[in-house]
């Protein structure tokens, strides 16, 4: 079902679409990665900014329910991109969280069948390429880009 839902926003030009994303860093400085049941790939946790949410409220929101991390602070705004490449009129908002706890961590399920921190020198096989994007720029390893 969400791979139909997925494929026929991704034929869909005249929608504009928003999601919040977090990367969450521990610690060690080691960043959480979550693989999804429903699509490949190793991914920031996060998702769709809903009808008349606010973004850092949608990021709290997906962040919870996909890791079981409540966070403790206002994230710091990394930036916006154009996930247009996949999806056209879709939006990320990248947020660095690094305040935070975690009570319980979610089981695996349809939706999340992963979750695990990585060290930067220790990424998995498969990181999504946006993910892998980001965690260049944001630790000083490429230039910053407005696209995912």
């Amino acid at each position: 079902m969400l791979m139909r839902l997925a494929s026929a926003l991704s034929r869909r030009a005249d929608l504009v679409t928003l999601g919040a994303q977090g990367l969450i860093v521990d610690e060690a400085s080691r960043v959480l990665l979550i693989r999804h049941g429903y699509r490949p790939g190793w991914h920031f946790p996060g998702g769709g900014v809903e009808r008349g949410e606010e973004v850092e409220d949608a990021l709290v929101r997906e962040v919870l329910e996909e890791t079981g991390v409540i966070i403790l602070q206002p994230p710091r705004l990394v930036g916006a991109y154009a996930h247009f490449a996949e999806y056209p009129g879709d939006h990320i908002v990248l947020f660095m969280i690094r305040h935070w706890r975690r009570d319980a961590t979610p089981r695996p399920n349809t939706e999340i069948a992963e979750q695990a921190f990585f060290a930067l020198d220790a990424l998995p096989d498969g990181l999504s390429p946006g993910t892998f994007r980001r965690l260049q720029e944001v630790f000083g390893r490429a230039e910053p880009s407005s696209a995912w």
